[in-house]
Formats: structure tokens, C-alpha cells, sequence
């Protein structure tokens, strides 16, 4: 359901379903609503092209839990990661991919770490492909930054944020923990929060910075069409659904 839901509304997809959809209308008579059609979607489109439309409404989602310095986070038990990469993990949703303008998730969890905000780090996500989960994946990337093996806890099964939650909760009860520092991407922070709040769990938002954000580009325009703000489009739109999904399937 959650799929098809994000599939239908990308707006690409949208757009020639409503286009094919008008085309059929008009050929069968139905000329006025056929030609709607095809208008919203174009307009659809044209709204997503837009960087104002992203920094608005994924500002919204970013903005529910702000990132903070570390000094400013309380401590924990454990610091919570959850699988996935945001636009890469680019600094900037509306810049260029660059290997020196990346920020991972699992660089925020080490960085909490090293700054003793709790003493064990807990990787969350399944294997999307192939055999490697993307926890041992993190989990890889922890130890070259320096983090002890003894120090990380595997959740390897989980393909979704409910999953997350859910497989993660059980790993925590098994080691008598019962606050973390939750850390994923500030646009998915709201959707994870509420899928982890709702086991009775005591959690800190930890979020990557904003994505989201106008660029240090002088040609930078808000309302010119940006082909970083379309493909960018499905992961706002994917937490907007999702939150939906989860409230009706009573997953948050």
C-alpha cells in the first residue's frame, strides 16, 4: 500500500497517469475534463520543479526536530541508527554530489559517541539488495571511524521505519535499555520519532542538518525549475504518505 501510494504521487508518475487518463477522456467526449486533467498534470509537475515548493514543505519535516550541536544533546544508553541516505547524503539537497560534501548518519552516531553522549551504538536496517544488511554496513563504517565492535549492537532484519522501531525495540529490551539518541536524516526525523515514541521509549531526536536549505549560489533561484528539486520531490512526499500510512495502520 505504501508504495503504491509514494509510486502514484511522484509527480512524473502522476503526471502521465492524469495525462493518458485526459487523452481518454477527450477522446470519448469528455473533452473539458480530459483537458483538466492534463493541466494538473503539468501543474503537478511544475509545482515539484519548483525549489520553493521543497524548501517549504521538507522544511516543515526538517524543522520539527532541528539538528543541535552535540555539547547540546543529554545522554543515553545507546545511540539508535537507522538505515537509508537522503539525497546521498549530501550537505545540500540543491548542490552537486561531491565525496567532500557528504554527511552520514553514521558520522552524527560517532560524533555522539566520542562525545560520550552514550556507550553503545545501535545499527538498524536489513539488506535492500544483495547480502550485506545496510546495518553491517554501518556497522563497517563505525569501526574504521574508531568505534569498538563491543560497542555496536546489529539490527539486521528490518526493510521499513516501522521495522526500525519494531526489531529495534526488542534488541534495546534484551540489553536493559530504555533511552536513546535516535539518529536519521532531518526529514525522515518525524515519521521515526513517532514510529519510536510509541513503544514507551525515552527519545532524543539527533537528526543529520537540514538538508533542505537555500545554496551559496548567486543563480540560485526559488521559483526557477530545479532538477534537483523534481527528483527530489519523492522523499518529501514519501514522509507526508508515510505519516499518513502509520497513523492508519495505528503504527504511530
Amino acid at each position: 500500500m505504501f508504495s503504491s501510494l509514494i509510486n502514484l504521487v511522484v509527480p512524473l508518475n502522476l503526471c502521465i497517469f492524469l495525462m493518458v487518463l485526459g487523452f481518454v477522456l477527450c477522446l470519448i467526449r469528455f473533452k473539458r475534463s480530459g483537458l483538466s486533467l492534463i493541466f494538473a498534470g503539468i501543474l503537478w509537475v511544475l509545482i515539484w520543479s519548483l525549489p520553493v515548493t521543497s524548501i517549504l514543505f521538507g522544511g516543515i519535516l526538517e524543522n520539527s526536530y532541528p539538528h543541535r550541536p552535540t555539547a547540546q544533546y543529554p545522554t543515553a544508553q545507546a545511540i539508535v541508527v537507522l538505515g537509508g541516505a537522503t539525497a546521498n547524503n549530501r550537505i545540500n539537497w540543491f548542490e552537486p554530489l561531491a565525496p567532500d560534501s557528504k554527511i552520514a548518519r553514521v558520522d552524527t552516531a560517532a560524533e555522539l559517541y566520542f562525545q560520550h553522549k552514550a556507550p553503545r551504538i545501535l545499527v538498524s536496517g536489513g539488506a535492500l539488495s544483495g547480502d550485506v544488511s545496510e546495518a553491517r554496513g554501518m556497522a563497517a563504517r563505525l569501526k574504521t571511524l574508531g568505534v569498538p565492535a563491543e560497542d555496536i549492537i546489529l539490527e539486521n532484519e528490518s526493510r521499513t521505519t516501522h521495522e526500525n522501531a519494531a526489531l529495534t525495540v526488542q534488541q534495546l529490551r534484551d540489553h536493559q535499555i530504555r533511552s536513546i539518541l535516535l539518529v536519521t536524516s532531518a526529514l525522515h526525523m518525524p515519521r521515526s520519532m513517532a514510529s519510536f515514541s510509541k513503544y514507551g521509549l525515552d527519545v532524543t531526536a539527533a537528526p543529520n542538518p537540514a538538508q533542505i536549505t537555500i545554496p551559496d549560489d548567486k543563480d540560485f533561484s526559488l521559483f526557477i525549475p530545479n532538477e534537483r528539486a523534481l527528483a527530489g520531490s519523492r522523499s518529501i512526499l514519501k514522509e507526508y504518505v508515510g505519516v499518513l500510512v502509520y497513523w492508519l495502520r495505528g503504527w504511530v
